[in-house]
């Protein structure tokens, strides 16, 4: 697949020092509030529709250290408490978000919605899960069909199981 025309400020190497900074400020208002400031993301397709924002407590693949990523999810299934879905789309740069690599190597996570804490398990959606999400969450957050056409890599979806 061709990526249809990526803005061009996507690619620059000071966006991802930009997001981790923003992201460390977003962390520290989201916590000191639980989640009252924060907990909605406005940006973009959220500027109309507001999405769900969660603090995603991960480990280091090589440092061993702990980080927290905010991310917009959703809800999936019946179970109490419900999976959690989150996606790794980096606004469609080309390489994988660096908590999506901490993941996929160390899937034993916690998750903070608000005030509440979770442990949960992370599972990369598989084709047919991945397809059946995917229009939820496009229907959650419209860029996300703009990110995965600026992208080469199929974006993933991952799915945060209770432990």
């Amino acid at each position: 697949m061709t990526p249809a025309q990526r803005p061009k400020q996507l690619d620059s190497p000071v966006l991802p020092k930009i997001f981790k900074i923003v992201g460390k400020a977003h962390v520290w208002v989201y916590r000191r509030t639980g989640g009252r400031i924060g907990g909605k993301w406005r940006v973009g397709a959220g500027f109309r529709k507001p999405v769900p924002t969660m603090l995603l407590e991960h480990r280091g693949r090589k440092s061993g250290k702990t980080f927290v990523t905010p991310l917009l999810y959703m809800f999936d299934g019946d179970s109490d408490p419900k999976n959690v879905v989150i996606v790794a789309s980096q606004g469609g740069r080309p390489e994988h978000p660096q908590w999506y690599r901490n993941l996929v190597a160390n899937p034993d996570v916690h998750v903070e919605i608000g005030s509440d804490r979770m442990a949960m398990r992370a599972v990369v959606a598989g084709p047919d899960e991945r397809a059946r999400l995917w229009p939820r969450l496009v229907e959650m957050y419209a860029d996300f069909d703009s990110y995965q056409s600026w992208t080469e890599r199929e974006i993933p979806v991952i799915v945060l199981e209770p432990r």
